[in-house]
């Protein structure tokens, strides 16, 4: 839990900054315009339940902790989730990750 007010808007607030995302990016990944994240931070407006759910999915965020505070903020991500991503991260670059993944790719099922 923060301390100081812990509610929804400061939990917006606290996510975007653990992500070190500005207001302008952090909306534009879930659909809304800088201002409306700034109300969402200032307590002038709340999220629809369409949004809580964009920000859930799109940072894996647990929607429990961002309603209530309660638990850890970011869901466990399971082993398949954790290799997508290393994959899609590795693709992007092109370092040693990307030959290895290229060079293991060719490996038929009994070299590997």
């Amino acid at each position: 839990m923060l301390l100081g007010g812990d509610t929804l808007h400061t939990r917006i607030k606290a996510l975007r900054n653990a992500l070190g995302l500005n207001q302008t990016d952090f909306g534009a990944a879930v659909g809304v315009k800088q201002t409306t994240v700034a109300g969402y931070e200032n307590g002038t407006r709340t999220p629809i339940d369409a949004v809580v759910s964009a920000i859930c999915r799109e940072f894996n965020v647990s929607e429990t902790w961002l309603r209530t505070g309660d638990g850890p903020m970011f869901r466990p991500r399971s082993r398949n989730e954790e290799l997508f991503e290393f994959l899609n991260t590795a693709v992007e670059e092109d370092g040693i990750k990307a030959r290895l993944l290229t060079v293991m790719a060719r490996l038929s099922e009994d070299q590997w």
